[in-house]
């Protein structure tokens, strides 16, 4: 606030600065993240003008490079109304990520956040934007799970997963809203700024990364609302959105003591240790092949296999792809030989210095997948490579 207050009175010092002509900045911006949501944009854009036409405010859809030109489509829109706006994103993914430059990228007081997918209903924001014009609370937030609220009509395993989902982020992060996973809210740009750095910036559920993220609680209040059924484009809720939850909810748990990315490395190392066992178990138990050989494929295969899930996990924002990939492997494979080279020499070190062999062995593995994360964070994805 005091840097803001500084360039203001600077502003209003500034002479030639009285001599332009100017005009007020938006109060509302409504930050839109989208991804192959051509179809929609005009139609978001028509109702937002419909419904705010008493306010004054700017649209900002932040694409994340889509292919199907919503961001051309956007421009041309802009070309013709102002408050449409377009910021365009290239090697860069997440819905998240795209709000928080959606709303740094805007001068607006308040921002409010909803989906491209016209499944939220954009006449609750002005009465979003009243209650915090007229109240000291710091955020409203549109909730499925309300008294007058619905989940509209959603199949039993997507309203089973929503439950759980919240279930398990009101227990994780002791927070008492009713719908934590809202996509729909509206916040004061002050409240914002507070806890943009500490954010994660992680994944599909911005409300929740705001709520954990802040010194003070937010101050808020929840608006029901029915949400409604998604009649273009396709749906983003996929498994690597539930893993993002899972990795929000846990990096918000430990208290960003342990990076996010690392926790990512390392869960999906510990999936490869199953496929090396399974593995084995086929070619040596089952198939009677001799155990180097069998040892060595297993091995082989446990790398590929941790190679492909971190490069849609871990490095989802740096995905490799073509040649790269291909190259990305090699990287990979060679970066993990070595820290297997590590690991059992480390552990034969303690051991033989009358280590328990238990301690022994995780000392090495923790060792080996520290270097491992250290080499391919490096060399294997890295973003020139985009």
């Amino acid at each position: 606030m005091f840097r803001e207050e500084q360039l203001l009175q600077t502003a209003a010092e500034w002479p030639a600065f009285h001599s332009i002509k100017t005009a007020p900045g938006p109060e509302l911006a409504v930050i839109v993240p989208v991804f192959n949501e051509r179809d929609n944009v005009q139609e978001i854009v028509r109702r937002l003008k419909a419904t705010l036409v008493d306010y004054s405010w700017e649209v900002i859809f932040v694409d994340d490079d889509s292919p199907d030109g919503t961001a051309d489509l956007v421009r041309q829109l802009g070309n013709l109304d102002q408050r449409v706006r377009c910021v365009q994103r290239i090697g860069r993914r997440g819905l998240s990520s795209a709000c928080v430059e959606g709303m740094l990228a805007s001068t607006a007081k308040y921002f409010a956040v909803m989906d491209g997918d016209l499944q939220h209903d954009e006449n609750l924001l002005p009465e979003m934007l009243d209650n915090l014009l007229c109240t000291d609370i710091d955020v409203v937030i549109g909730s499925r799970y309300g008294a007058d609220g619905d989940i509209g009509d959603w199949d039993e395993r997507r309203a089973r997963m929503s439950r759980v989902a919240t279930w398990i982020t009101r227990t994780a992060l002791n927070t008492k809203l009713s719908d934590p996973m809202s996509g729909f809210f509206m916040i004061r740009r002050e409240a914002f700024l507070e806890r943009a750095r500490s954010m994660s910036g992680i994944g599909f559920k911005i409300l929740l990364d705001l709520f954990a993220s802040g010194p003070q609680p937010l101050r808020y209040m929840e608006l029901s609302y029915e949400f409604r059924s998604r009649s273009l484009g396709e749906s983003k809720m996929d498994s690597r959105a539930v893993w993002d939850f899972l990795m929000l909810v846990l990096d918000k748990r430990l208290g960003g003591i342990i990076p996010v990315r690392f926790l990512n490395f390392a869960l999906v190392g510990v999936l490869g240790v199953g496929v090396h066992l399974g593995i084995m178990f086929m070619l040596f138990e089952v198939g009677k092949s001799p155990f180097i050989w069998s040892q060595s494929v297993a091995m082989l295969v446990a790398m590929t296999s941790n190679f492909a899930l971190n490069n849609i996990l871990t490095y989802r924002d740096m995905r490799l792809r073509g040649w790269h990939w291909v190259r990305g492997w090699g990287s990979f494979v060679l970066a993990c030989s070595i820290g297997g080279l590590a690991n059992v020499g480390i552990a034969s070190y303690l051991f033989d210095a009358s280590t328990t062999w238990i301690a022994a062995t995780l000392a090495g593995t923790v060792a080996g997948a520290l270097w491992n994360y250290a080499l391919t964070s490096t060399y294997t994805w890295r973003r020139k490579a985009q």
